[in-house]
């Protein structure tokens, strides 16, 4: 009984989803409430791993055991470095914030859908097909990026130390070596949604294919700058960045390419602007006898015509 009550209650819902401001704001509240829900208990439970996810962090970097050892090393042109905390609360610090990050990674499925559920009803159907295929996607671009920056990362580190001075010692924080590995992970992940973003714009008929095909040297040069620039001074790191990506790059014009074909295969007027006419057929057409009006007689009638037609 009280539950009819509530429902009898309860204001129907706009079929196009929209809602006063405050209802916008109550529903807001709720999906972050679900996905705290969800990344809380995650996080309590990576502080027992948290170790374990630390060591497989800082993993990439050569560590010295001993000082002979960084002399040895020194004299061979090579370097190791020294893991070290700064700070009595340093550790305890460090094993929140890898709690945390193993948290958002492990929930993600958990607020990408609360997201996702907050912002589909504004959608029309075209665009909510367009949101899912993006998330089906953007995830094996992005996890394929971050497998790529842990690659990287045990090349790139002794080429980083190898500017250190002569006599000079390398001491590493943990916090320095998770934020390095975190930005190389979000540098490459990001980089790689590039095809995505470039092909979701041309299903939106914002951009053409042969206008991303004429910005290829500039998107090359765009791409290797960028690639020098997020990730360490080696080479080897900015080619494999930057050869990937380059490569997604043209994947994604050719399908630019021939979804407009399909596109003017379908609507010959796709091409043209929203103010600009289309081009308009005079070719001539045979005219044909109107029909009889009932009761005309024949006699009425001139080669098929009467006197209005």
């Amino acid at each position: 009984m009280l539950k009819s009550a509530r429902t009898a209650n309860k204001a129907p819902k706009d079929p196009e989803g929209r809602m006063p401001l405050v209802e916008h704001l109550r529903e807001l509240r709720n999906r972050l409430v679900k996905a705290l829900l969800a990344i809380v208990p995650l996080m309590i439970i990576a502080l027992f791993v948290a170790k374990d996810i630390g060591d497989f962090i800082t993993d990439p970097l050569p560590l010295c055991t001993s000082d002979a050892e960084a002399r040895a090393l020194a004299e061979q042109g090579e370097r190791c470095a020294r893991l070290t905390h700064q700070g009595l609360t340093s550790p305890f610090g460090t094993y929140v914030k890898i709690a945390l990050i193993t948290a958002l990674v492990a929930a993600a499925p958990v607020w990408l859908y609360q997201m996702w559920a907050f912002i589909a009803p504004g959608l029309h159907r075209h665009e909510k097909k367009y949101a899912m295929s993006t998330v089906a996607f953007g995830t094996p671009l992005f996890l394929t990026g971050a497998a790529l920056a842990r690659w990287v990362l045990p090349h790139a580190i002794p080429v980083l130390l190898g500017f250190s001075l002569d006599d000079s010692e390398n001491l590493v924080t943990v916090d320095d070596m998770i934020d390095v590995s975190i930005k190389l992970v979000l540098a490459f992940g990001l980089a790689f949604q590039l095809p995505l973003v470039l092909v979701l714009l041309n299903l939106g008929g914002v951009i053409t294919g042969k206008r991303m095909l004429g910005w290829w040297r500039g998107m090359v040069l765009g791409i290797s700058i960028f690639s020098a620039m997020v990730t360490p001074t080696d080479p080897l790191s900015m080619l494999v960045l930057a050869v990937p990506i380059t490569a997604l790059y043209f994947g994604a014009t050719g399908f630019a390419l021939l979804n407009d074909r399909r596109r003017q295969a379908s609507d010959p007027d796709a091409h043209l602007a929203d103010d600009e006419a289309s081009e308009l057929d005079l070719t001539p057409e045979p005219v044909r006898a109107s029909p009889r009006v009932p009761g005309q007689s024949d006699a009425a009638r001139h080669d098929g015509f009467d006197d209005a037609t």
